[in-house]
């Protein structure tokens, strides 16, 4: 119903309180205050944990020095957030007559904690240091207590997200998300710049409702129908062909995803409705409205490997886990960026079931995919071959990862397991013992070419030298 009512709202809220008609301070105000009445509407007093972590990580960001704030600020905001769970979950035992609040509260501990690293890359960390995507976050400034408030509780993202920078936000409310080749920070400066044709955001909102009316059908029609408490049933665990099991659990957790679809989709046509989420133009002239989508269904029901289906699914969480955990991890990045996703995610043991099995299958298919797939790349006809074998092996072994994910106590998911001999954890570890380690082909690309401009640099020193020696021979002989 709120995010309905967004909708609505976020249309009002570009056309009279747009960025030429009234001040970056209005804006703030009337988002952030909205925001909340949505929280309490449909949280209850458990919307008050929204603004509770917000108010406590700006205290730790006005008063913990840079270099350190972006540390500080995890470990607080991160422990805020497993606690709640924990309470949650364990504690509230289902007696809460609210709505689930963890899922805002994620969000939230991810815009502040997301905030606090580019705050620190702005003031704490020598240009030099940066790569490019971290110079054109990082923030040059402290933000105002309402500008953080605005950023962490505006009614466009407060309920299903998604999340963005703070510099994009601060461009989106002082109305410069419109000009188009410049690189804007949020450096506080009033802009007096608005684009006389703005771009219509109605098609790409309209668009996006359209799959959200999709996935909703699909979610009512096809989740009674496939419950994924089936694969374990024990009946059919010891009269289904394997087969028939692999194609049920796949069609099982296909009737999953609808839900999250509908919940991603709807929440970043709020955005673009009120003017937010403007990528540019695309190479036929026609407006983007993808800046922070959150997924690319298409890719993520054809992906053709364990990386292309994460990289498009939950996209602002995977580039959120690549800014805080993965770019920075001085070692054993992918097992620790996995690791604090099960922890982000909550307390479940399931959740941490499904993102060990998914450590290990991005594991095995990356040996796999650099020992084997250049065998295939040599016709049409064996890349179309390898194509469908790895996008049927991707779907399978996805919905196995994340079986446990929606069985999410330790009973069920290890039942799951067993129902097939833990064979799909079994197989990937053989698999990253047995195949060589092989970099990938753009590495072996870039390692080819290094040795071969060293063998002509080593081949040029080796002649200098041989005409310097024969040089010395002749004198010699003359004298």
């Amino acid at each position: 119903m709120c995010q309905f009512f967004g909708l609505f709202a976020a249309f009002l809220f570009r056309y009279y309180l747009h960025p030429s008609k009234t001040s970056h301070v209005i804006r703030h105000m009337v988002v952030t205050l909205l925001g909340l009445h949505f929280a309490f509407f449909c949280f209850g007093r458990y919307a008050v944990h929204f603004l509770g972590e917000v108010l406590l990580l700006y205290c730790v960001m006005v008063s913990v020095h840079v270099k350190s704030v972006h540390k500080y600020s995890f470990l607080i905001a991160m422990a805020y957030l497993t606690i709640c769970q924990i309470i949650r979950v364990y504690f509230f035992d289902s007696e809460e007559r609210s709505a689930d609040f963890s899922g805002p509260l994620m969000v939230i501990t991810q815009k502040v904690t997301k905030l606090a690293f580019e705050l620190h890359d702005g003031l704490a960390r020598d240009e030099k240091e940066l790569n490019p995507s971290q110079k054109r976050l990082a923030v040059r400034r402290i933000p105002s207590l309402l500008e953080y408030l605005s950023y962490s509780l505006n009614f466009m993202g407060i309920l299903a997200g998604p999340l963005s920078s703070f510099n994009d936000y601060i461009t989106f409310i002082e109305g410069r998300n419109f000009e188009v080749g410049t690189n804007h920070l949020a450096n506080g400066k009033k802009s007096s710049k608005h684009p006389l044709n703005e771009p219509s955001a109605l098609g790409a909102v309209g668009c996006k409702m359209l799959i959200c009316t999709v996935c909703v059908i699909m979610h009512l029609s096809l989740l009674e129908e496939f419950p994924i408490s089936y694969n374990t049933d024990d009946t059919f665990t010891t009269t289904g062909s394997i087969p028939v099991r692999l194609l049920y659990l796949y069609v099982s957790l296909l009737a999953c995803r609808p839900k999250y679809y509908f919940a991603w989709t709807i929440a970043d046509a709020v955005n673009n409705a009120a003017g937010f989420g403007f990528a540019g133009y695309d190479s036929c002239g026609k407006p983007r409205w993808d800046l922070f989508s959150n997924l690319n269904i298409i890719k993520v029901e054809f992906a053709t490997s364990m990386k292309m289906f994460i990289d498009n699914w939950n996209i602002q969480t995977a580039l959120w886990l690549k800014e805080v955990c993965y770019e920075r991890c001085p070692f054993c990045p992918t097992l620790l960026t996995f690791l604090l996703s099960a922890v982000w995610h909550g307390v479940y043991p399931g959740y941490y079931f499904t993102f060990i099995a998914g450590m290990l299958m991005t594991l095995a298919a990356r040996a796999v995919r650099n020992n084997l797939r250049h065998y295939f790349l040599v016709s049409p006809t064996r890349k179309v071959f390898y194509d469908v074998v790895t996008w049927a092996t991707t779907q399978v072994v996805v919905s196995y990862t994340v079986a446990p994910f929606v069985l999410p106590f330790v009973g069920p998911s290890l039942k799951f397991y067993r129902t097939w001999y833990f064979s799909f954890h079994i197989i990937p570890v053989v698999l990253i013992l047995v195949l060589p380690k092989k970099a990938s082909c753009t590495s072996r690309e870039l390692q080819v070419t290094k040795q071969t401009e060293t063998m002509h640099h080593c081949n040029g020193q080796q002649n200098g030298r041989a005409s310097v020696n024969g040089n010395q021979n002749h004198r010699m002989k003359i004298d």
